[in-house]
């Protein structure tokens, strides 16, 4: 404990560090005080509790909850994340866009000035969607033209205005901005996920259980998020000796590091497109109904076995298609080889690339399977009477963004720390983070 208190004080004790921090708090304060203000035009006492379930109780979850109080920024920064997907695979398949990608700095500029505009353009689609659909009728106080025309200037204008959020504290605050701004949105809903499950298991609703029901539940939250974190710390270290050169009386290279491949490369991506195809089915039974009493129906149930079932096999072929696409083992092999590295033991060249191929493919069937497990786990959460809020907590796409996020935040500090010839936050060992890593590098946001 005292060397905790230490910690803290050195991290308070570095200028730059503290400022940072300070920085970013006031920016997650400024983002949590307007995603409370709701659109012009919308009575909020009609709204109700308007709480949603399915994906869009998962985009109300990363939006904190602006999303079901028709607040200015309900959209939020899904639009961007989406945009910057869409950019990102434009990369892998489109030439004109892999030559951008490799144009260095002015590139990187282009490829995030394309990512704005459609964001923008996203936006605005979304943004009607949203009006038509997921307001109220009856709490809306204009003209229905008048208020979509304008919801949509107003929705479209919050959603660039948590990105701008997100761009300054990347760029003056600690951590990827728009990551802890997603992270903030999932952690504000923590206090009512508890609150809730504390009601059911002791407060005056009790559903049975009583206070040790409530112990174990948290310690189950507990091994669920230690497990967590070891699939995404994860990494398999393959070994690179570099060419010794001497020039002088001095020796350039000779020396042996490591590349670190991920067990889980693919992030929480393979979870989003599993998930957006699982909701499929139940779209299906909504606009047709004569399809409503057939065998896609066991599908809107997200507790069913088959939902379960299919949802981790599609998370599993998902790891290996996102992995295959993002981490290219012919590009490594060319810039060791460029670099005067080897792996010993093997040839350069196309041994080196097939070598890491093979190695990628063996980590990536764990990994796929544990993510897999990991996904589920909310849906078996609320088989053993867990309540869905509370639920949401013990695994999926939040937890696996809370744990990165905190992961990548922690390592920065450490980073400050070691820099200044402090301790870091760890005893022993690094926090290791998600840096410095060669692949899903553009997905730090999720």
């Amino acid at each position: 404990m005292k060397k905790l208190f230490t910690t803290l004080s050195n991290i308070w004790k570095i200028q730059e560090l503290k400022e940072r921090i300070l920085f970013t708090l006031l920016i997650l304060l400024v983002y949590r005080f307007v995603s409370h203000v709701v659109l012009p035009g919308v009575d909020p006492t009609a709204l109700g509790t308007n709480e949603k379930s399915g994906i869009l109780g998962l985009l109300d979850m990363f939006a904190g909850g602006s999303f079901s109080r028709v607040s200015i920024l309900a959209l939020g920064v899904m639009p961007y994340i989406s945009a910057s997907i869409v950019v990102q695979l434009l990369g892998i398949a489109v030439p004109s866009f892999q030559k951008m990608q490799k144009e260095g700095e002015s590139g990187r500029k282009k490829m995030n000035q394309i990512t704005r505009y459609l964001t923008v353009a996203i936006t605005i689609v979304q943004s009607v969607g949203y009006v038509k659909t997921q307001v109220p009728p009856e709490a809306i106080l204009l003209p229905n033209t008048l208020f979509l025309v304008l919801s949509t200037f107003v929705l479209t204008a919050g959603t660039l205005f948590v990105m701008w959020l997100g761009e300054k504290i990347t760029d003056k605050g600690i951590g990827n901005g728009t990551s802890l701004i997603i992270m903030v949105g999932i952690i504000a809903r923590l206090p009512v996920a508890i609150s809730q499950e504390f009601s059911a298991r002791v407060g005056s609703s009790s559903e049975g259980g009583g206070p040790v029901a409530l112990v174990l539940e948290i310690v189950a939250l507990f091994a669920v998020v230690m497990f967590t974190i070891l699939i995404v710390q994860g990494v398999r270290k393959v070994p690179v000796q570099y060419a010794k050169k001497i020039v002088g009386n001095r020796q350039f290279g000779g020396v042996r590091q490591y590349i670190p491949l991920k067990v889980n490369a693919a992030g929480v991506m393979p979870i989003i497109f599993a998930q957006a195809l699982m909701f499929i089915p139940g779209a299906l039974t909504q606009f047709v109904p004569s399809l409503q009493g057939s065998w896609l129906i066991q599908f809107s149930n997200t507790t069913s076995l088959a939902y379960s079932l299919t949802f981790a096999f599609l998370i599993i072929a998902f790891t290996f298609f996102y992995t295959a696409i993002t981490v290219n083992p012919t590009q490594m092999s060319d810039d060791m080889k460029k670099n005067g590295g080897f792996i010993p033991g093997v040839k350069p060249g196309f041994a080196t690339s097939t070598f890491i191929d093979d190695v990628i493919s063996k980590i990536t069937f764990p990994g796929a399977v544990f993510l897999a497990i990991i996904a589920i786990l909310p849906s078996l959460a609320v088989k053993f009477g867990i309540k869905q809020e509370f639920a949401h907590f013990f695994g999926g796409t939040s937890l696996l963004i809370l744990v990165g996020v905190v992961l990548d935040t922690l390592q920065q500090i450490e980073s400050y720390l070691l820099m200044r010839h402090y301790d870091g936050l760890m005893k022993t060992g690094r926090v290791t983070g998600r840096t410095g890593v060669p692949a899903a590098s553009s997905n730090a946001a999720l």
